[in-house]
C-alpha cells in the first residue's frame, strides 16, 4: 500500500467535483448575464433571468453567486459584449447536432468547437443545414425553450461512442450552455 494516502484520493476526487462544479456555476452566471443584458434585473418582469435563476438554483448554486451574476451584469461593461450564439453541425453518421453557446468572443468559441469537431469527425454547417430537422419547444418541467428532433435516427454503435466523445467534448468548453441532437441513442 505504499504511496496510497487515503486524504490524496479523496482531494484528487474532490478537485474534479470542484471543477465540473465551476463549470456548470461559470455557464450558469453567463445566462443570468445574458438575460439581466436582455431584459432587465427584475426576475418578475424578465421570465428568461427567472428560469436562469432556478436553473442555477437547481444546480445547487449559492445565492450569493446568484446575486453577484446579476449585479455584475447591471453594472459592468465587460459582460455587455456577451451574446447567444447557435452553430450548427454534423457529426458522425450524419448526426445533426444544435449547440447553443454564450461568449464574449464569437471567433474563439467558434475556433474552440471547430477544433473539438476537427478531432471527431464533425463538421459546423451553414445556418438552417441542421435546424430544419428541430423544433423549438417549451419543456413544461423547466419551461425553457429547447430544440426537438422531428426525427430520430439510428446510428451504429462505433457513430454513437464518437458522438458521445464530442458531446463530452464540448460540455467541457464553458461557452457552451446546450447541446441537442436527432440520433437515438442505445445506451
Amino acid at each position: 500500500m505504499a504511496g496510497h494516502s487515503h486524504f490524496s484520493t479523496i482531494k484528487r476526487k474532490k478537485e474534479v467535483t470542484d471543477k465540473k462544479r465551476g463549470q456548470i456555476f461559470s455557464k450558469l452566471s453567463k445566462m443570468i448575464s445574458v438575460a439581466v443584458r436582455e431584459k432587465g434585473a427584475d426576475p418578475l418582469m424578465n421570465p428568461k433571468l427567472k428560469l436562469a435563476i432556478e436553473k442555477a438554483k437547481s444546480a445547487n448554486m449559492p445565492k450569493e453567486n446568484i446575486e453577484r451574476a446579476i449585479n455584475q451584469a447591471k453594472g459592468s461593461p465587460e459582460n455587455n459584449n456577451l451574446e447567444e450564439i447557435t452553430y450548427e453541425v454534423y457529426g458522425p453518421g450524419n448526426v445533426a447536432i444544435i449547440i447553443e453557446a454564450i461568449s464574449d468572443n464569437k471567433n474563439r468559441t467558434l475556433f474552440e468547437i471547430k477544433q473539438i469537431l476537427a478531432r471527431r469527425n464533425g463538421k459546423i454547417v451553414p445556418e438552417g443545414s441542421a435546424r430544419w430537422l428541430f423544433e423549438r419547444k417549451i419543456n413544461q418541467e423547466t419551461k425553457s425553450p429547447e430544440w426537438i428532433a422531428k426525427q430520430e435516427i439510428e446510428i451504429t454503435a462505433e457513430e454513437e461512442k464518437e458522438l458521445l466523445k464530442i458531446i463530452e467534448s464540448l460540455e467541457e468548453n464553458d461557452s457552451i450552455q446546450e447541446i441537442y441532437f436527432n440520433a437515438k441513442l442505445k445506451n
